[in-house]
């Protein structure tokens, strides 16, 4: 059976993308006239793409290539339940997201997706806005293996996930995948039965 390979994720050194708002939804992440398809072609264009008409939105200046990081305010990903938002952050380039709060839906389609949503506490996220603001080529570190955050001056702050999560981004694999890498032990225990 054919599974969808994904990229193992891997320690992430990148400056950082910062849209402060709070209650950033779904329907800003990608509007709903994205939502006719059903693959992941293509929509990295169709990332925010009602603000991006705005020259001087975030994600249209020079100094947001490249980005493998997004902090947003409190909040993030409310709305509605599209998986279509994670889709289209991860093909913007995004490989986290960080934010005070995500809400529910969109954090496990995030990590069903590749997307890892690092949540850390208010201060924490003031302190990283702030680093962005002051140099927006700040080098922030992701590690999922240790589960810290790094910061330019080396501090690192832990964040929560889920060990099924952990696993699966750490080997680059979704749920189907994780039951196929047991095959032999199915196999084995179908023949037994």
């Amino acid at each position: 059976m054919a599974v969808e390979s994904r990229q193992r994720f891997e320690e992430i050194v990148s400056h950082a993308v910062l849209i402060p708002g709070e209650n950033i939804d779904t329907d800003q992440i990608i509007p709903a006239r994205f939502l006719r398809v059903t693959h992941k072609d293509g929509l990295a264009d169709a990332a925010f793409a009602d603000w991006r008409n705005d020259p001087e939105f975030v994600l249209n200046r020079t100094v947001s290539r490249g980005a493998k990081i997004l902090v947003a305010g409190d909040n993030f990903g409310c709305g509605s339940s599209r998986e279509h938002a994670p889709w289209a952050l991860a093909a913007w380039g995004f490989r986290a997201v960080i934010s005070s709060r995500f809400a529910d839906i969109f954090r496990n389609n995030a990590l069903k997706n590749g997307l890892l949503p690092v949540q850390v506490d208010a201060p924490t996220l003031q302190r990283v806005m702030a680093i962005i603001e002051a140099n927006p080529t700040a080098q922030f570190g992701v590690e999922l293996a240790q589960q810290v955050l790094v910061f330019p001056n080396g501090m690192t702050v832990r964040f929560p996930i889920d060990a099924f999560s952990k696993k699966c981004l750490l080997e680059g694999i979704d749920e189907l995948g994780y039951i196929l890498s047991h095959e032999a032990a199915i196999a084995a225990h179908e023949a037994r039965t």
